[in-house]
């Protein structure tokens, strides 16, 4: 299991930005609700470093969908797809650099 680390920061325009990595699970998908509501506003979440995403997580991107962008690897984008939460956030794929 990697853990799961939440960076926070902003883009050069102020956006919020939430750099996640490791696995998001059960366990932690809390502490990733916690962190976005703090960032307060639109906030681009960066999933590229993350490993593992199970429902705990996704329901936590669901619950913050009004408020979100995802920036995401290849590998994540047909869970997105097939959950729906692609349909009602921007998705930017990213698979060899991070955001």
């Amino acid at each position: 299991m990697t853990p799961l680390t939440l960076t926070p920061g902003h883009r050069a325009d102020g956006t919020a930005v939430l750099t996640v990595t490791g696995e998001i699970d059960m366990t932690n998908a809390r502490g990733l609700h916690e962190a976005i509501a703090e960032a307060g506003g639109k906030v681009v979440v960066d999933l590229t470093a993350v490993d593992y995403l199970d429902s705990a997580g996704l329901s936590v991107l669901f619950s913050h969908a009004d408020r979100i962008e995802l920036v995401a690897p290849g590998i994540l984008v047909p869970l997105l797809d097939i959950t729906g939460i692609s349909g009602l956030v921007t998705v930017r794929v990213q698979d060899e650099e991070h955001f």
